[in-house]
């Protein structure tokens, strides 16, 4: 069936058009190209396959796509072995290696089919294995959990292979616009890449590959038509019931779906699929239909599902039920606060499950530390995770300690993450792989309200440089205030009255930047001074912002920290509802619904006010 590479060694001595000017020749070969298969998952590259791959590599070859996925496939498989080598998977392996290499394999499984399969290839060499994912909805933490398992297939001596399955996020009802599909994918490499690195995987012994690399060959769509042959509506909507989105009239795209996710396997050229247990019904599919088209059956491993913060699965389709993997420590910390955890409860607890699949596999040698005051038991600790287990069901480990660890062991995995992910670049591939929702078009829905909280408020530190009266009011100042922009900021406060001008002069202070700018007395304002005032507005004072902090630094409190509004919509009065929760407390700390306004150095306080309005 299949054609091997080598057909492309005669390539160039048929064509003889590489020999002066590669640029002019890409078009002549993209051409033949794309009446050729030139796939076979067990091939290696020639010589002069890899030759000419290296001659190409400095040049642009992305608009000739029959070329680039040539190339893409040459630096797959690799290059051909030096003669007279020896190949290491061929020597004799003792069934205590067998055995062990089996035993890392399959270790947190919940199930594994063709286990006899992948005994019979480790007794010859390391299994090849793929797993896939389709770059649909940001990924999420659960998305750790395969991650821990690739972690012990490379531990195993496994090649294993990632597959960006961009083409099938399109056909799962076009989760993922046309428009966007090569955005998503590089989205999906590079955070599924942070996450490895963050887990100390080493990213050399893993191979990437993009579904639309191979999938629109004339050899695999040849495929994917002789397989619509074969399998019926009812075989295509039971093996996608559990992974394709199910609607009442459903689009063929969705049924051609396990299709392809079964020719893969032989495209990939791998012994072994690995994907959550909610596969199952296409990893069968794949046993059933791949020896219709005389390919070999591949084994199939599965991970448990774990719960999500509801109680349900974790997905990236329902917000409540998912952390995501660029959320910041207040975001974590609010989110697990609000999960699902009864107490006692081990069988439906996404806290406990993330913590087995995930956590203690990462701690490694470590123990699992849960941090309490003497009053409520002192610190505890676990080495295995069968204690916390029990001792969750036994209630002497509590709900709220529970989340408590989990907290802090999720923000140590999404550190890093979030850290590469501050970069300009990977800031702006996010916005443009994930762009916020319109207004709703024609039959559309409309976009979802975000909640409004103190997360939308854009709240600075900034610095008065130049202060002085405004020329037309007398209870107005004009001010030119530091918010780390290019050039200072005109605000417009109504202190006059209430603050002399030398106390402001040089002043660190709090400033809202987020709002529409406003005309006043026929200078606009382009932010708001926060202070506290009393309920009759008698006195009012300017806030305090701790030394050492910077202009430009964000204001917010630690479950408040997701990016704020580029601009409040002034109709909506999203502010005014957000500043009826701002207030002092007893150490005249600002706090909004409790939690205090910190900066780096510290909190931002009022002078002398307590219960004091902010405004």
């Amino acid at each position: 069936m299949f054609r091997s590479l080598h057909h492309l060694a005669r390539l160039t001595t048929r064509m003889e058009f590489l020999t002066a000017d590669y640029p002019a020749s890409l078009p002549s070969l993209n051409t033949h190209l794309s009446t050729r298969s030139y796939l076979l998952s067990s091939a290696k590259a020639t010589g002069q396959d890899t030759s000419l791959h290296s001659k190409l590599s400095s040049l642009n070859i992305s608009p000739y796509p029959h070329v680039a996925r040539w190339s893409s496939h040459v630096a797959k498989v690799g290059p051909p072995p030096e003669e007279g080598s020896t190949m290491s998977a061929g020597e004799p392996r003792t069934p205590e290696m067998v055995q062990s290499k089996l035993d890392m394999i399959s270790r947190n499984l919940q199930e594994t089919v063709g286990e006899a399969r992948i005994k019979e290839v480790l007794k010859e060499r390391d299994l090849k294995v793929y797993w896939g994912t389709a770059t649909t909805g940001k990924p999420h933490i659960a998305y750790f959990v395969p991650m821990m398992k690739i972690a012990d297939f490379l531990k195993a001596g496994c090649e294993v292979t990632i597959l960006f399955a961009d083409l099938h996020a399109y056909l799962d009802n076009m989760k993922a616009p046309w428009a966007l599909l090569e955005l998503r994918a590089q989205y999906y490499e590079a955070i599924i890449k942070s996450m490895l690195k963050s887990l100390g995987v080493p990213l050399e012994k893993l191979k990437f590959v993009k579904g639309t690399s191979y999938q629109l060959s004339r050899e695999y769509t040849l495929d994917v038509y002789k397989l619509s042959s074969l399998v019926t509506d009812h075989d295509a909507r039971k093996a996608g019931a559990e992974v394709v989105k199910q609607v009442a009239h459903p689009l063929l795209s969705g049924l051609l779906y396990p299709g392809l996710q079964a020719l893969d396997e032989e495209y990939l050229g791998v012994d072994a699929q690995f994907g959550g247990v909610d596969q199952r019904k296409i990893f069968m599919f794949a046993e059933k239909y791949l020896p219709a088209l005389g390919y070999k059956k591949r084994a199939h491993l599965m991970n448990p599902m774990i719960p999500g913060l509801t109680g349900d699965k974790m997905s990236s389709s329902e917000p409540d039920s998912k952390i995501d993997l660029i959320d910041g420590p207040g975001v974590v910390k609010k989110k697990i606060n609000k999960a699902f955890c009864e107490p006692g409860n081990v069988t439906n607890n996404g806290l406990l499950s993330f913590s087995e699949s995930v956590i203690f596999p990462f701690l490694g040698d470590k123990a699992f530390e849960i941090k309490r005051k003497p009053e409520h038991g002192g610190d505890v600790s676990f080495t295995n995770f069968q204690d916390l287990k029990d001792s969750f069901a036994k209630e002497s480990i509590y709900p709220l300690d529970l989340k408590m660890a989990v907290t802090t062991y999720i923000n140590q995995l999404l550190a890093p993450i979030i850290q590469e992910f501050n970069s300009k670049e990977l800031k702006k591939l996010t916005s443009q792989a994930y762009p916020p929702e319109g207004k709703a078009g024609k039959g559309g829905p409309a976009a979802a309200e975000r909640e409004i909280d103190l997360s939308r408020v854009d709240i600075r530190v900034g610095k008065i440089v130049e202060i002085g009266p405004h020329p037309d009011a007398d209870s107005l100042y004009v001010e030119k205030i530091d918010v780390g922009e290019e050039s200072p900021r005109t605000v417009i406060s109504g202190l006059r009255h209430f603050v002399p001008e030398d106390q402001l002069r040089d002043a660190l202070v709090a400033v809202v930047c987020n709002l529409k700018p406003a005309n006043m007395r026929g200078i606009k304002s382009h932010g708001m001074l926060l202070c506290a005032s009393d309920k009759d507005h008698k006195t009012v004072e300017v806030l305090r912002v701790p030394e050492g902090c910077k202009p430009g630094e964000r204001i917010t409190g630690e479950s408040f920290s997701e990016a704020p509004d580029a601009q409040l919509n002034p109709k909506k009065k999203i502010f005014e509802k957000v500043q009826v929760d701002l207030t002092t407390d007893d150490s005249l700390q600002v706090t909004y619904k409790g939690e205090l306004l910190m900066t780096s150095t510290g909190p931002i306080t009022a002078p002398s006010l307590k219960s004091a309005v902010i405004r």
